[in-house]
């Protein structure tokens, strides 16, 4: 029996790197064991924030990958302001960071590019993918994003041809994400923002969902929506947890990924602070481990703490050695936006942390999604932003057994999170 054919729209696909590439790249990986043949629609000049080779490796051979070239505006944005290259990975200044060119550059990026500055990808998309799509028998369309102008990409083709299902997949929320409000947006932008996303729920046969809230959220506003979380990819060997004949030297507690002004976990910083300032044998053995894209302003700070012996910084690393530093840490820390309407945003680097089976320090609002994994896997343990000295408890607690050779690895009902259990999933939906 010939497989089903599904194209995928992702702006994201290797060599990009970070969070956004994974998710369908592991679909479309194990897709076709479930009667699936998967077809890749990506830019053939993407301007990524950041590239990772490794994950090459993922992209079955015989896959077929179809490609378009874009128009992408950031160019122009980078001459105006070298901060500019934050937006490609949904990051900017705030607060008192702002300069006046971060301010105005901001104000353009919301109010021009509605709803993204690769919207100018999406007629000549619409153009290439109506006849490609007759001519090859595609019976599902995924659209993924951010950047949300793909879904535009996904409305057009639903209204050219309606009997074609469409999925339209949310790695994150649109007008809720927790950076909408920074945009500075108009009373028009924000209307058509959120125009714009009403259409993409009411005429997607699916929209997906990477949390329990934000499926939740979608329906609320007309979706039919599901849940489809992120996950850890079972046979990549470096998610198998290394096992060291020797306790380790150093009690690390490490943050792998990018880390923005949004997320900055400030309370963090100030516990492992005083822990250092005023236990000597903690000072002795602490490591603050950062393995990924820290904002120049939040590393600022840390280094002009008592903590600025204690960091240690490797940059950015590809998928596979992050892999490697997440196994040879005690504590992982994930952080969150603090505002209410981001509890339902679950990092995608959870579930490869709970592949090691280490513990999870997590920042974010009072009952997040976040926190209800943590509990059900016994994995960790998630604060708010206010919460201080608790956070010592835990680190203290956490350190003594460490020390006591006792920080055991003890995670559980991590199975359900596997990337191929997951595709299983998807294709139940299909």
């Amino acid at each position: 029996m010939e497989p089903k054919k599904i194209l995928i729209i992702t702006y994201y696909w290797p060599p990009a790197g970070g969070p956004g590439v994974q998710r369908w790249l592991k679909f479309a990986k194990y897709l076709p064991e479930f009667g699936w043949k998967p077809v890749i629609y990506t830019p053939e000049n993407p301007s990524y924030p950041l590239l990772d080779e490794s994950l090459m490796k993922d992209v079955p051979k015989d896959l077929e990958i179809v490609k378009t070239k874009i128009w992408e505006p950031y160019q122009l944005a980078e001459k105006l302001n070298k901060s500019n290259k934050k937006f490609k990975a949904g990051q900017f200044d705030v607060g008192k960071n702002q300069s006046w060119k971060s301010k105005l550059s901001i104000w353009v990026r919301g109010n021009f590019f509605i709803p993204d500055a690769r919207v100018f990808w999406v007629k000549p998309s619409v153009k290439f993918l109506e006849q490609y799509l007759k001519e090859n028998q595609i019976e599902v369309v995924v659209t993924s994003g951010p950047p949300h102008s793909l879904h535009l990409i996904g409305l057009h083709l639903k209204k050219k041809l309606p009997n074609l299902k469409w999925i339209a997949d949310f790695r994150d929320p649109w007008t809720e994400i927790s950076y909408y409000k920074h945009l500075k947006l108009t009373k028009s932008s924000d209307q058509k923002h959120r125009q714009l996303e009403s259409e993409v729920f009411k005429n997607a046969d699916i929209a997906l969902a990477t949390s329990y809230t934000d499926a939740e959220n979608f329906r609320k506003n007309g979706a039919n929506a599901l849940c489809i979380t992120n996950g850890f990819d079972e046979s990549d060997s470096n998610t198998q947890t290394l096992k060291f004949s020797n306790t380790p030297t150093k009690f690390t507690l490490s943050y792998i990924g990018v880390l923005e002004q949004l997320r900055n976990p400030e309370n963090l910083w100030k516990a492992l602070n005083d822990l250092v300032t005023e236990n000597e044998e903690f000072a002795e053995k602490f490591t603050l481990k950062f393995a990924g894209r820290i904002d120049d302003k939040i590393l600022n700070s840390i280094e002009h703490s008592n903590l600025k012996n204690h960091i240690l910084n490797l940059g950015y690393l590809s998928h596979d050695k992050a892999i490697e530093e997440m196994q040879t840490s005690e504590i992982l820390l994930i952080t969150n936006f603090p505002n209410d309407s981001s509890k339902g945003i679950i990092p995608g680097k959870i579930f490869e942390y709970l592949a090691t089976g280490k513990q999870i320090i997590s920042f974010g609002p009072k009952d997040a999604d976040v926190s209800k994994i943590l509990n059900e896997t016994q994995a960790g343990k998630h604060f708010s932003y206010d919460d201080s000295g608790k956070i010592k408890e835990f680190i203290l607690e956490k350190f003594t057994l460490w020390k006591d050779g006792n920080l055991s690895e003890n995670t559980q009902n991590i199975e359900q999170f596997s990337r191929k259990n997951l595709t299983k999933k998807l294709a139940e939906i299909l």
